[in-house]
């Protein structure tokens, strides 16, 4: 199974940053497939005629690779392998397990014929060190789990046959998981992701943010994050997480629900995407979206049937979609109604996103065309759904949402 996970976008973006001066830092969850990405690169670096001595992996989830060791050991220890006169290609994976690792990157980048890999499962770590020590000169790589596309692949599913019943195979995608892992053990039956993921998320909580940053109250952490799972797709913000949680006589200061948000954020569990109202043309501040990074991890979150709220499972993966197509994205705000994403794509060009699941009534059919018609501008306006003939209107594009999410444009 693990030949067939070739991932050639990810691959595709390092090499082409390959013996640039930038340090190539490659986030996302835990278990997203960051490793396997250094290995797939490392790989093609050899096929393509770099020598195995040339290139130097240390995965700093194994213990051995960090205990006792500190920053400069490891330093000294990689440049006595390095080739002299040669191009050298350093990958380290899950840097932020050893301290002070900004000096370790920072050392290796100020060397001769030395590039620069590496891989992190913590933004804060990321984004607030490496950007203080390394100001541009970095490149920031985010990695997802399997898009619709992949997992098809994965499956071996012909996703060009027009007759497939994309809808059974997208439920399947949503109820299981789209992480690398997770997908090669759907033959071994649905017990055992569902295991994968308990064990996954046990550590992220646990390991990543837990024990990292000293939380205490962990029924009150549980909560919030069941919070935020329970309300995919809608407003939310940590005074009504506060009060919410209060009316049901749990006790959560907003201030503290901030934090607690912030910390599954940098750790890649929920993406926060904030509102933009349309008129003024300005991102406001308040009453955020969050959509989960896989939406296998309900199952373990809250147990539910994905099938129940088939709407905001469809706009998070939407979202993660138009995340990985590289589009910058904000929920859109305006007087009467809301639109749910406005995107900028790689050129800098304006395009307006609405998802349902179905327009099955005349009122769904107003509601959802008529939140794009209120916008008047001549940007792109697309409407994606499930159904089988879409019909747009008012210059308004309908498009089958499988059909999107299985053309990457």
């Amino acid at each position: 199974m693990k030949d067939l996970i070739y991932r050639q976008e990810y691959v595709d973006k390092l090499k082409s940053y390959k013996d640039k001066d930038l340090i190539k830092v490659v986030t996302g969850l835990r278990r997203s497939g960051k490793s396997t990405l250094l290995e797939l690169f490392r790989e093609d670096l050899i096929s393509s005629g770099v020598s195995l001595e040339q290139t130097q992996l240390f995965n700093f989830e194994l213990p051995e690779n960090f205990l006792n060791k500190t920053w400069e050991t490891i330093y000294f220890d990689i440049k006595s392998k390095i080739k002299e006169g040669q191009n050298n290609y350093i990958f380290l994976d899950e840097i932020q397990n050893i301290e002070n690792f900004e000096k370790l990157v920072d050392g290796l980048y100020t060397s001769e014929n030395i590039d620069v890999y590496i891989t992190g499962s913590n933004a804060y770590l990321l984004s607030s060190e490496l950007a203080t020590l390394l100001s541009g000169r970095y490149i920031e790589i985010s990695i997802l789990p399997f898009s619709f596309l992949e997992y098809l692949k994965i499956r071996n599913i012909d996703y060009n046959n027009k007759y497939l019943n994309y809808e059974a195979l997208f439920f399947d995608y949503v109820n299981e998981t789209s992480l690398p892992k997770g997908v090669e053990l759907r033959e071994e039956g649905y017990d055992k992701i569902f295991e994968y993921l308990d064990a996954l998320y046990t550590t992220i909580i646990e390991k990543d943010i837990s024990q990292r940053h000293k939380i205490n109250d962990k029924r009150a952490f549980s909560n919030v994050i069941k919070f935020i799972a329970s309300n995919i797709g809608n407003q939310v913000s940590p005074n009504s997480i506060s009060k919410a949680l209060k009316a049901d006589n749990q006790s959560i200061h907003h201030a503290t629900v901030e934090k607690f948000i912030n910390y599954l954020v940098y750790s890649f569990v929920f993406y926060c995407v904030n509102r933009f109202d349309i008129k003024g043309k300005k991102q406001l501040a308040t009453q955020e979206k969050y959509y989960l990074v896989d939406i296998g991890l309900l199952n373990v979150l809250i147990g539910r049937e994905r099938t129940a709220d088939k709407g905001h499972i469809l706009e998070n993966i939407v979202y993660l979609e138009l995340l990985r197509r590289g589009y910058k994205i904000w929920t859109g705000a305006m007087k009467s109604g809301e639109v749910d994403f406005v995107t900028k794509n790689k050129n800098g060009e304006i395009e307006y996103y609405q998802v349902t699941w179905e327009l099955s009534t005349p009122e769904t059919v107003k509601r959802e065309f008529g939140s794009l018609e209120k916008i008047k501008d001549n940007y792109p306006k697309y409407l994606l759904s499930a159904e089988s003939f879409p019909q747009g209107q008012n210059g308004i594009i309908h498009k089958n949402v499988f059909e999107w999410l299985l053309k990457r444009e």
